[in-house]
Formats: structure tokens, C-alpha cells, sequence
């Protein structure tokens, strides 16, 4: 990294001739849209676009931010930022992307702009709106790690072009979070935002190779909530959707960071446990089926429902060699528990 001995506004004044006349040349912009569009991974994209933009702008700090699916900010692109900059950074870019105006200060220390504190952050800092199709979609932020003595800027002239020069960046940015967000909805649970069945089917079989060729266990879980089907009966499907929804996200935060969570369908789910053996499988399915049970449903609605779950575990290789056989040996060990008074846990060939 280079190392810069005069402030941001003093290394930017000298370059705009030069930038604005490199800018306007065709085959700057065609080697900027070949790079930016070599992948549709946004954090690579984003990545892309910092390295072929600090050739241009001399700061040794940049941060590049988006919008994901969920709508939430997020930081796509970090480099060479500190602890004290972070923050005040993306405050930064969460300015330049709610305005699409540029952001530039002498020092973001106490800038009223940003609204947070931002008293440390001693820094020079420019921050340009990523725009694609009328729309602010990024935001692109450079920052020094000192003060200037005046405020950074381009000309007017330079500008035009350094913005139009982003814009292939902004548009493969866009593009790559669309298929991001496209893939993330055909493996993803309308109701629940858990993963959907299919998807559950598919890595089912990846892990069950994996396991297999490495002699490693592989568990998978099947629960089955005791009940549910008298909630849609008194008080009507739309309380029985918003049941299953705090069922997902029980079972989702008692699971491991490993586990895969699906929804099977109906008011039953699926875990897939990598690399773990029936006793720990047990071990995650207790803790399931104990928060279930703690758990009152729908009390933000002015009720207070108690549920149970039927868990069934089945693990590889102990009663089964093939995706489809785990499938069928939980789901059997699932009903076992149906069948013998509900709320509780089986293991397949126990």
C-alpha cells in the first residue's frame, strides 16, 4: 500500500486533468465493465470495483455498501479500514445511499451529517452513490486516515465522468444481488424463510456422499408439532401461520450454526446434522423439543398456546446407507413417537 504523505484534498487537487481525460477514454470504461462483470458474486464485484477505483482516487481506505434481500445495509467491500472508521464509514454510506448525493468532508469528526458518533473518526472522507438504472443501489466511500485542510472534490467536469465510470460497477453490482436474491427465494420457505424441502433434498444427498466417502455420521432430525392442527381449528389458519413462523425460529435458534433447517411441509421440519453421531443428534433434538415446549405461542396476539413436538432422529451409517433410507428411517422414528403419546424423542433402530 503506498504510503501518503499529504492530506486527501492536496493528492486529489493535481489529478483532475489527468483522471478526467483517462476516465474519457473508451478503453478505460470497457476494461472496467470486463472486470467488474468476470463474476455475479457481489462480494466480489464489489471487491472489483474498489481495485480498479483506487487506481484512480488516492485514499487508502475504501468501503463499498448495498441493500441485500432482507433490505438491510451491508458491507460488501472493506479495505484497510479500522476499528475507529468502520462505523463512521458506513454512517457514511448509508448517507450517500438514502440522499444519492456525494458525501465530502475536510474531517467526519462531529460532521452533523452522520448520525452517530463519529468524534474519532479524524478522517478525510468522499463518498460517491452507486447508480443504476435511476436508482441509488450502493454506495462507494474513500476515506484517509487523517483530516484534510479542505474539503476533497472533483471538478465538476471530473465528476460527470468518475460517476459515469461507476456506473458499469453500480450495474453488475445490481445484477449480481437480483440472481443473489433470485437463488436465495427457490431454496427458501415462503411462510417460514426456512430452507423449502427441495433444497433440504439436495443437500441431503451432498452430505450423505461426503459422509460416506469420509466414514464420518451424518443425523437427521424430523419434528413434528403435537397439536398444531387445533390451532387452524379455533382460531383459523392465519394464527396457525404466525404459530409455525415462532416454531421456525425456535427451532432455528436451537439448532447449531452447522445444522440445516428446512421446512418439510405442514407443521413438520427437517434438521440436517453434519458430522454428528445419534447421540448428539439426540442432544440437538431434546433442546428443540424443550424450547417448543417452554415456548408460548401467539402471545402478541393475545394468546398464550402451549405445544409439544415429536422428534425422530436417524442417523448414517448406523440404520441407513442412502439419502432416501435416512429419509424414511427419521420420518418412521418420527411417527414411533405419534404413536406411543406424542412429545418426545425416538432414535431409528433404537
Amino acid at each position: 500500500m503506498p504510503e501518503f504523505r499529504t492530506d486527501l484534498s492536496d493528492r486529489l487537487r493535481p489529478l483532475q486533468t489527468a483522471l478526467r481525460r483517462k476516465l474519457g477514454r473508451a478503453d478505460v470504461l470497457a476494461e472496467m465493465i470486463r472486470a467488474v462483470n468476470s463474476s455475479l458474486d457481489p462480494e466480489r464485484v464489489a471487491d472489483t470495483l474498489v481495485q480498479r477505483v483506487a487506481e484512480w482516487v488516492p485514499a487508502p481506505c475504501w468501503l463499498v455498501l448495498a441493500v441485500d434481500d432482507a433490505g438491510r445495509v451491508r458491507s460488501l467491500a472493506a479495505r484497510a479500514l479500522t476499528s475507529t472508521l468502520t462505523d463512521p464509514a458506513q454512517a457514511v454510506g448509508e448517507w450517500v445511499m438514502q440522499t444519492g448525493e456525494v458525501f465530502a468532508t475536510a474531517n467526519l469528526a462531529g460532521d452533523r451529517r452522520v448520525q452517530q458518533d463519529s468524534t474519532k473518526a479524524r478522517a478525510a472522507v468522499i463518498g460517491f452513490p452507486l447508480e443504476c438504472r435511476g436508482q441509488t443501489v450502493g454506495a462507494l466511500v474513500a476515506l484517509d486516515r487523517a483530516p484534510a485542510t479542505r474539503q476533497p472534490k472533483f471538478t465538476a467536469g471530473t465528476l460527470t465522468k468518475f460517476l459515469a465510470a461507476l456506473e458499469p460497477g453500480a450495474i453488475a453490482l445490481d445484477n449480481a444481488l437480483r440472481v443473489q436474491r433470485a437463488e436465495a427465494l427457490s431454496v427458501t420457505d415462503d411462510l417460514t424463510q426456512l430452507y423449502n424441502w427441495r433444497y433440504m433434498q439436495q443437500v441431503l444427498r451432498r452430505e450423505t456422499k461426503r459422509a460416506l466417502r469420509g466414514n464420518r455420521p451424518l443425523s437427521l432430525l424430523f419434528v413434528d408439532l403435537d397439536g398444531f392442527k387445533s390451532i387452524n381449528d379455533s382460531h383459523g389458519h392465519l394464527f396457525g401461520s404466525r404459530a409455525l413462523v415462532e416454531s421456525a425460529s425456535v427451532i432455528r435458534a436451537s439448532a447449531r450454526e452447522t445444522d440445516i433447517v428446512a421446512r418439510f411441509g405442514g407443521d413438520e421440519f427437517a434438521l440436517v446434522l453434519p458430522d454428528t453421531a445419534s447421540d448428539g443428534a439426540v442432544s440437538v433434538g431434546e433442546r428443540i423439543r424443550d424450547r417448543l415446549a417452554a415456548h408460548r405461542f401467539l402471545e402478541g396476539d393475545g394468546l398464550s398456546i402451549a405445544l409439544t413436538a415429536s422428534v425422530g432422529v436417524a442417523t448414517l451409517p448406523d440404520v441407513a446407507a442412502t439419502a432416501e433410507e435416512l429419509i424414511q428411517a427419521a420420518d418412521e422414528a418420527m411417527y414411533w413417537v405419534k404413536s406411543h403419546g406424542k412429545n418426545g424423542i425416538h432414535v431409528a433402530g433404537a
